[in-house]
């Protein structure tokens, strides 16, 4: 049985993922995965990203 486990980001690389999403008109989503990181490990899906970095038109 093997324990997989993904990469580890840092606490900064995460804010900073978010931060740039924010401030621009991508998801945190498409950020994590220009950045190579799974959407997951730069928090895409929790419901802090999500209240925080909804949008406006």
């Amino acid at each position: 049985m093997s324990n997989k486990q993904g990469k580890r980001y840092s606490e900064e690389f995460k804010r900073d993922a978010v931060r740039l999403a924010r401030s621009s008109s991508k998801t945190v989503t498409e950020v994590a995965r220009d950045l190579g990181a799974a959407p997951r490990a730069c928090g895409a899906g929790s419901s802090e990203t999500r209240s925080t970095s909804t949008r406006s038109p």
